[in-house]
């Protein structure tokens, strides 16, 4: 196997292919350099003292927070991503608090209990656009958060916004990942161009990479915890069984609990590991000179192996058949659906029974602006004040545990 040697542990000079902050492309409203913080700095400090990042620490990941004060939220999920898109940055000696600032923002747009909250959004806004966790956090990010005196939004710089758009790859051109772009992201393209037709900055690939690795390992940290998955069933699967083998070895009388937590923490180091050798192998091929031979190139630098991909998907297949629909949190999901229909019909209906802030909001709006308008309320909303607003607005609400 490859060694590491050579990588990057964060005092090494950055590599020609990193993002250069003193080279940033810079606002959409511009505004002076700040004398003791680089713009990526300053982004990762706007992302988290924003409403939308504190409200993450009440929305679902799989499981409902009051299930358990030890289960993921939206917020912890991301602290775990910024910590791993950071170790990959710092590796590949790329610009870390880029990759930390795309990673702290990559969920701002997600609705309350996970993603059944959009799927049932996206159904109801079928009409008018639909709805995506990652156009809404653009919307966030530029026109919902009013926290500053000159401008709506959080004004990023063009980086972190790329990143944040570009998550899954280029939305448009000859490598598209996606057969349609949602709205709201190509109006705001129309007044500050974010090359949906290429790929992002290496710190933004890391930033999505980490989101995998982050949430295949603590879904099973979580599942296991909920008594949903087993260390017995996770032997059907290559990748940890490979892993829960070593820690048996290593360990015999580890009890399982021990034994679930040894194989989430060497999951993270293999997936981690087995990234950056990957990647490098990519930019030796490639060779690239400048971040603009990285956005040009006809795929992604950061990423799995063939091995490790072939692995990582039959991890999700196993995590799908056996967490995501198994039925206590199906039934779940049942409770959060009808939660989110009923609120978006009578806001739709009723657009009195808003809070007066947003309800004011809706004064001469025509019904597609209406509509958008209503799923960034709701969008918006943290689990437990989505289930407030139900249990005031309804006779009835099925509870969710």
């Amino acid at each position: 196997m490859e060694n590491l040697d050579g990588i990057g542990f964060g005092y090494r000079e950055r590599a020609s292919y990193a993002s250069d902050p003193a080279k940033s492309r810079g606002r959409l409203v511009p505004e002076a350099d700040s004398p003791t913080r680089t713009p990526y700095q300053r982004d990762r400090d706007r992302i988290i003292h924003s409403n939308a990042f504190r409200r993450l620490k009440h929305k679902t990941q799989v499981f409902i927070a009051h299930e358990g004060d030890h289960y993921r939220t939206r917020l912890t999920h991301t602290i775990e991503v910024a910590q791993i898109a950071r170790a990959l940055a710092r590796a590949l000696r790329l610009d870390e608090d880029l990759a930390e600032a795309v990673a702290l923002v990559h969920d701002f747009g997600h609705t309350p209990f996970g993603h059944t909250g959009e799927d049932t959004l996206n159904e109801r806004m079928k009409d008018y656009g639909g709805f995506d966790h990652n156009a809404q956090s653009l919307r966030i990010v530029t026109k919902l958060e009013h926290r500053y005196a000159e401008f709506d939004g959080l004004n990023l710089s063009w980086e972190t916004l790329e990143g944040l758009v570009k998550h899954n790859g280029p939305l448009t051109g000859a490598y598209a990942v996606e057969e349609i772009v949602a709205q709201p992201i190509l109006d705001f393209n129309d007044k500050y161009d974010l090359r949906l037709d290429s790929f992002a900055s290496l710190e933004a690939q890391c930033a999505a990479i980490a989101d995998d690795i982050a949430y295949n390992a603590h879904d099973i940290d979580d599942g296991l915890r909920a008594g949903l998955l087993t260390l017995k069933g996770l032997e059907d699967v290559r990748l940890t069984r490979d892993l829960i083998a070593i820690v048996r070895g290593k360990y015999p009388n580890l009890d399982d609990a021990r034994v679930g937590y040894e194989l989430v923490r060497r999951q993270i180091t293999v997936m981690v590991e087995d990234v950056i050798r990957e990647a490098r192998r990519r930019i030796e091929a490639l060779q690239p000179q400048s971040i603009e031979d990285v956005r040009n190139h006809s795929s992604a630098l950061v990423g799995f192996s063939p091995a490790m991909f072939e692995q990582e998907r039959e991890l999700k297949r196993y995590l799908f058949k056996n967490l995501y629909f198994h039925e206590s949190v199906v039934r779940r999901r049942r409770v959060a659906d009808k939660v989110v229909q009923d609120l978006f019909d009578l806001y739709q209906a009723s657009s009195e029974k808003m809070p007066d802030e947003w309800q004011a909001k809706m004064e001469g709006l025509e019904k597609l602006q209406k509509a958008r308008h209503i799923a960034d309320f709701i969008s918006g909303m943290t689990d437990n004040y989505a289930l407030r607003e139900h249990r005031r607005l309804f006779d009835q609400t099925d509870e969710l545990a």
